[in-house]
């Protein structure tokens, strides 16, 4: 067995620089501003905003108290 290292030819390191932009980070951000609107409604002093996202964590099966 050899025990050298594989070194990724070019087209390789394209590909997964491919994915990490085109799928990855996308999907990384719409999860990040997902959670900061959940979490600024949760906390929000507007009552029908609180109501909603407090209903919706309900609906997701996620306990708040």
């Amino acid at each position: 067995m050899s025990s050298t290292p594989v070194l990724l030819d070019n087209a390789q390191t394209q590909v997964r620089s491919e994915v990490l932009k085109d799928k990855i980070l996308p999907a990384m951000l719409a999860s990040m501003l997902g959670l900061a609107l959940l979490y600024t409604a949760g906390f929000s002093d507007i009552a029908p905003l609180h109501n909603a996202a407090h209903d919706g964590r309900h609906s997701a099966s996620f306990p708040c108290h």
